[in-house]
């Protein structure tokens, strides 16, 4: 298998890029800067400079040609302000869906955040903007002819995975290791598994590939 993961230089991609190389599949991850490539190398994966925010769906296309699925995992970053949620956790996603339409890659996922829906449309706080463009990203894919599948975790942790979540269109808050969102990526990938189906994730005490067939 091919994937193509945007925002491949952050801590999911890079623990779900190092996943899949590991079983043998072939990664590329996209970054904004080429010396985040040396990190890419190290878990296996390939590197394509290109920043979603400076680019359109005919630059990016090309690069996904051939891939069995895209993954976007790309966002502001904490530091960012509310304009930055919008151009890139929302429209970067948007763009990536286009772009694989152009591509005929029909597999997406979608890295979205728990909560999403529940932003405050009137508010200008980075928080509530940042849940609005996740909110209207995951909205966009789900209109879309893609075989797509959004994954809401809750607050992500640095913790060793579990291997155990618990997943549902409500979980209610809770955290959840980045290295056991990525266990989900890379087993939704693989199994093919809970194809038009949107949930939040945190920890829990079912097995993920458990946890996944019961979507």
């Amino acid at each position: 298998m091919r994937v193509v993961i945007a925002g491949g230089h952050g801590k999911i991609a890079l623990l779900t890029e190092g996943l899949l190389t590991a079983a043998g599949h072939s990664v590329l991850g996209l970054i904004r800067s080429a010396g985040q490539a040396a990190d890419l190398a190290a878990v296996g994966a390939e590197a394509e400079v290109l920043d979603l925010e400076r680019s359109d769906a005919g630059r990016l296309a090309p690069v996904l040609q051939g891939a069995d699925a895209v993954v976007f995992a790309a966002g502001g970053g904490p530091g960012s302000g509310a304009t930055r949620k919008l151009t890139m956790d929302r429209d970067g996603a948007i763009l990536l869906a286009d772009a694989a339409e152009h591509a005929g890659v029909r597999r997406y996922l979608m890295v979205s955040s728990i909560g999403a829906d529940s932003f405050d449309p009137d508010s200008e706080d980075v928080f509530q903007v940042y849940l609005r463009a996740k909110s209207e990203a995951d909205a966009d894919l789900r209109r879309r002819d893609l075989d797509w599948t959004i994954v809401r975790p809750g607050g992500l942790l640095d913790d060793p995975p579990t291997g155990r979540v618990r997943v549902a269109e409500t979980t209610g808050r809770g955290t959840v290791p980045r290295a056991d969102v990525a266990a989900v990526l890379v087993e939704l990938l693989v199994q093919r598994v809970a194809v038009g189906a949107q949930f939040e994730l945190v920890s829990g005490d079912t097995p993920i590939p458990e946890a996944l067939r019961a979507l």
